[in-house]
């Protein structure tokens, strides 16, 4: 499966599937393919305030598994995983980049967009288009061109966030 496809599929299963996990009271955080050697993987990850374990996880997975199993979003087998975001938080939407405003990221870019990575502090975010700054430079980069990203905090930085919950963006409920 290229980019392209890969893509589609994660938003159509982030389409069917958003509405079901946020009733339950979880953030549909990410919706990732990818595989390994035992094939593709399908992964679900999902937060919520106070974080999520393991019986959440497998409560949000017996919760999906029928929604997937009759709309079929994926093609051929995979396995579905559902975690939560650790350390490494991925980062899909616009109000979660608004949200990390500040700090460090890792991205990887989609092929044929130039440079493959970068790694640096996000500065801003202005529509769909970033700026992030890599050894003190900055980067403008489309949202569009971005295959995976996620965040690259400190130990300190990701304890502040169990104890205080994440950043809030502008618009959010208290």
């Amino acid at each position: 499966m290229d980019h392209i496809q890969r893509r589609a599929v994660q938003q159509r299963v982030r389409e069917l599937l958003e509405p079901g996990v946020t009733a339950a009271g979880y953030d549909l955080v990410a919706v990732e393919m990818t595989g390994d050697q035992g094939g593709p993987i399908l992964r679900l990850t999902i937060d919520r305030v106070g974080g999520v374990d393991v019986s959440d996880c497998a409560r949000v997975t017996r919760a999906v598994s029928p929604e997937l199993d009759v709309a079929d979003p994926v093609p051929g087998a995979y396995r579905l995983e559902v975690s939560s975001p650790g350390i490494e938080r991925p980062v899909e939407r616009i109000t979660d980049y608004q949200r990390f405003v500040g700090y460090g990221f890792k991205l990887r870019m989609t092929p044929g967009t130039g440079r493959k990575r970068f790694s640096g502090r996000l500065v801003a975010m202005e529509g769909d288009l970033l700026t992030l700054l890599v050894d003190g430079v900055e980067h403008k980069i489309p949202l569009a061109d971005i295959e995976r990203a996620h965040l690259d905090l400190t130990t300190e930085e990701f304890l502040r966030f169990g104890e205080q919950g994440l950043p809030a963006v502008e618009g959010d409920q208290p």
